[in-house]
């Protein structure tokens, strides 16, 4: 078996866990469906995954890095899946958390139909094209792949993983593996690198994981317990004086 055929079936096998990747925050967004509300849930990853997905995208054209149909067709998927969660994040948050998320989204739209259009026309190789964009999507991808750190910064200050689904960090460091087998066969710098990275964070996040799954158990359990008292806010005395009864319950007095 060739280089170039173990590169194709790890980069399938990479498309497989990247698209795992992308639908691993599904159950998070359905929940947030059923509850209409966002609640701590953080945008900032998923932001960072689209500008991710739109840079490697751009990154996998013909007209940049020919040969990429593997790169170019799971950063689309990825692109219009990580739409999706954002619109549902928009739909559900109210306030300045919305108007943060939709001017993040603008100016990261922008910046990319801006530097694409730069780097396409000012740019005239293969090699130049694909080492500008392949530079800043090291940028890009390693924001990515660090966005999770300030949900870690939360766990750990709050000793609960509930914000940070074990799922997502599994599917991070099995894409991340696949991603940066793929970029070692054929040496690319560029993907290597946040790959690399990715795989860091998401063992970061396992550990972290294992840390503090115990004390969330326990932080859940307290507050399903909490939520199950039914405080005594009335009572309601039958006979003659029910009027003073009535205004000394209000006082505080029974």
């Amino acid at each position: 078996m060739t280089p170039d055929t173990i590169r194709t079936v790890i980069g399938i096998i990479g498309n497989g866990t990247a698209l795992m990747l992308y639908l691993s925050p599904a159950p998070t967004f359905y929940n947030i469906c059923k509850k209409k509300t966002v609640e701590q849930y953080s945008a900032v990853p998923y932001l960072a995954t689209v500008l991710n997905c739109m840079t490697f995208l751009l990154y996998g054209l013909p007209v940049v890095q020919p040969h990429s149909m593997l790169i170019i067709t799971i950063n689309g998927i990825g692109l219009a899946i990580e739409l999706t969660y954002i619109a549902i994040f928009l739909a559900y948050s109210v306030g300045a958390a919305r108007r943060r998320v939709l001017l993040i989204l603008a100016v990261e739209v922008s910046f990319v139909a801006a530097f694409a259009a730069l780097v396409l026309n000012l740019a005239h190789t293969h090699v130049l094209r694909s080492m500008i964009v392949g530079i800043f999507g090291v940028v890009v991808g390693t924001g990515m792949y660090a966005a999770p750190l300030s949900i870690m910064k939360m766990v750990i200050q709050t000793k609960s993983v509930e914000y940070m689904p074990l799922f997502l960090s599994l599917a991070s460091l099995a894409s991340g593996t696949c991603w940066t087998a793929y970029a070692l066969i054929e040496f690319d710098i560029y993907i290597t690198i946040p790959s690399g990275l990715g795989v860091v964070f998401a063992l970061g996040q396992l550990i972290l994981y294992a840390i503090y799954y115990k004390s969330t158990q326990q932080i859940l359990e307290a507050r399903k317990g909490k939520a199950d008292q039914i405080p005594m806010t009335e009572v309601v005395v039958d006979g003659k004086n029910d009027n003073t009864t009535s205004s000394g319950a209000r006082n505080g007095h029974y």
